[in-house]
């Protein structure tokens, strides 16, 4: 072999090594940036998660309690000497729901710092003290807000004037802000919904108890055992019906309702009122919003009972469809005009034609989506056939315990 051909040897080979070793230098510095990374990725969900740790029990609302849970668990990430959380247009006693930390001495100083003005924007505040072994020396207060009102202040206390801190207040105020708003959405809603359920309570007819009970009376002298039965199902029908626990029932007992309803119509209707049930068992343990079917009973039997009709029939049948249960409600009523029902179904045909149809659909749509609303057929001299669907199963739809 020629002294060239070994020089050649010799430079392919330190060309590998040189080749090797900066792929394996590249290899190693992209194993410790994605170890970097990796251990970055893990601080920042660790912070994410105590965040919402935090910022959870305010979804209850700005009380004591739930403030001082939310500092306790806030204080840490902040890594500040102190924090406290305040309410707004309380008095000087009580402006500081919590206070989590050291330095509780400047409690009152802080709360007189609140008074009587609420905090409309982030505001910094020097806390002198005499104690000069006092980790707080100065504070940053931030707006607490719910639906564009301010209802208190987070204040992150420390011992020197910092933006990462006021920054780092900022970002805490706004998780914590968003919190409050959800709270004040949940109160909203449930506010709605007893307003509708009150509503939906009051459309029992006040004609319809007072013919319940001329009924019941006209039976004490002729048919004492008669009138007992029909009381006892009055009973049981305005218990169920005015009851307070639970937004849902199972369909066995929205049933056995409308059965206790029915009952007290035909007492006063005798033969002029006919109704067929027909119930597959399977379906009976289904869950529905509460008093679903009941307003449309109702309505079947108002226009199943019309003048122009001498005997009425109303049907209800329950049937198993695989994932569903469908309920259909039909009368051979007077009917009415498409126009007017579709009016009916979206609050706009006037008071007097009460609010059963529109609040039945509307929670119906609430709580399964749109493709769960009412579904009516109808026309006049046509009599109305009602079809309700509901899934067998769905998260968080669940009858309360017997």
């Amino acid at each position: 072999m020629t002294v060239l051909a070994s020089a050649a040897l010799i430079l392919a080979g330190l060309a590998v090594f040189a080749l090797g070793a900066a792929l394996g230098h590249g290899a190693a510095r992209r194993q410790q940036e994605h170890s970097a990374d990796s251990d970055m990725a893990r601080a920042t969900l660790h912070t994410l998660h105590t965040a919402s740790l935090a910022a959870a029990p305010l979804r209850a609302g700005l009380t004591p309690d739930t403030a001082r849970k939310a500092v306790r668990r806030l204080r840490p990430l902040l890594g500040t000497p102190a924090l406290a959380v305040t309410a707004v247009g309380a008095g000087t006693d009580d402006a500081v729901l919590a206070w989590d930390g050291a330095a509780e001495h400047h409690r009152e100083q802080l709360a007189a710092q609140l008074t009587p003005s609420p905090t409309p924007r982030t505001r910094t505040l020097p806390l002198p003290c005499d104690e000069e072994d006092c980790p707080v020396r100065w504070g940053v207060l931030v707006p607490l807000t719910a639906d564009g009102r301010t209802i208190g202040a987070l204040a992150v206390l420390s011992g020197a004037q910092s933006t990462t801190v006021v920054r780092a207040a900022e970002e805490a105020g706004r998780r914590l802000s968003v919190e409050l708003d959800l709270a004040d959405l949940d109160r909203t809603r449930s506010s709605a919904h007893e307003a509708e359920m009150r509503a939906l309570r009051a459309q029992i007819s006040p004609h319809f108890i007072y013919n319940s009970l001329a009924s019941i009376a006209s039976f004490v002298r002729t048919d004492p055992e008669r009138a007992r039965e029909l009381l006892q199902e009055f009973a049981d029908f305005t218990r169920y019906s005015f009851r307070r626990d639970g937004d849902f029932t199972t369909l066995a007992e929205e049933l056995r309702s409308i059965e206790q309803y029915l009952e007290l119509a035909r007492a006063r209707f005798g033969r002029r009122l006919q109704v067929t049930l027909r119930i597959a068992p399977e379906v009976l343990p289904v869950t529905l919003p509460f008093l679903c079917l009941q307003p449309l009973v109702e309505n079947a039997l108002k226009h199943g009972l019309g003048e122009s009709v001498d005997r009425s029939s109303v049907t209800i049948l329950a049937e198993d469809e695989g994932t569903e249960a469908r309920v259909v409600i039909e009368d051979n009523g007077i009917g009415m005009e498409p126009e007017r029902l579709r009016a009916i179904l979206h609050g706009t045909a006037g008071p007097s034609t009460g609010i059963g149809l529109s609040n039945v659909d509307r929670r119906l749509r609430q709580v399964y989506g749109d493709d769960y609303g009412l579904v009516i057929e109808t026309g006049i001299g046509a009599g109305t056939k009602i079809t309700v669907r509901v899934p067998k199963f769905r998260p968080g739809v669940q009858a309360p315990p017997l």
